[in-house]
């Protein structure tokens, strides 16, 4: 996992090959103006995902543990304050589900370790070993996750 701000980005660029072109597009597109749903950057490599909804609670957002198999996850706090749960995959024994290979993701039952909020201009980059629970947060929160295939 990677914590960091936009104004560090480059120091992940060679993380991945796409990773040049994911944070070119965060950075040359008004993400303020983005609608909510999917946005092709690259089709089948890049996607924009951008929600603009309440935050849920801890509780809440732990229901939604997830990590992936073939897709890395940048997320970017476009509005708000959003704060995540995280634990490494490994140490994740409580899945919820078998993994669904068509929406890749896995859930888990597992607790998060760890949180940490991300405000604006921050992003985190969530790998396979990466279990997630994003969304906690109160009021409205803008973000959009880029889809890096791997």
């Amino acid at each position: 996992m990677i914590i960091d701000t936009l104004q560090h980005a480059d120091r992940y660029l060679a993380g991945h090959p796409l990773f040049a072109k994911a944070f070119e597009y965060i950075q040359s597109t008004d993400l303020e103006q983005l609608t909510d749903g999917k946005h092709e950057i690259i089709p089948g490599q890049l996607l924009a995902i951008v929600t603009d909804k309440p935050g849920v609670s801890t509780e809440e957002g732990s229901k939604k543990f997830e990590c992936h198999n073939r897709n890395i996850d940048i997320q970017l706090c476009i509005r708000g304050r959003e704060k995540f749960g995280w634990r490494p995959r490994e140490s994740c024994i409580l899945p919820r589900e078998a993994f669904n290979e068509e929406k890749d993701v896995q859930f888990f039952n597992d607790a998060p370790d760890m949180f940490f909020e991300l405000g604006p201009g921050k992003f985190a980059v969530f790998f396979p070993s990466d279990v997630h629970a994003p969304m906690i947060g109160e009021g409205l929160i803008k973000k959009v996750v880029i889809k890096v295939k791997i």
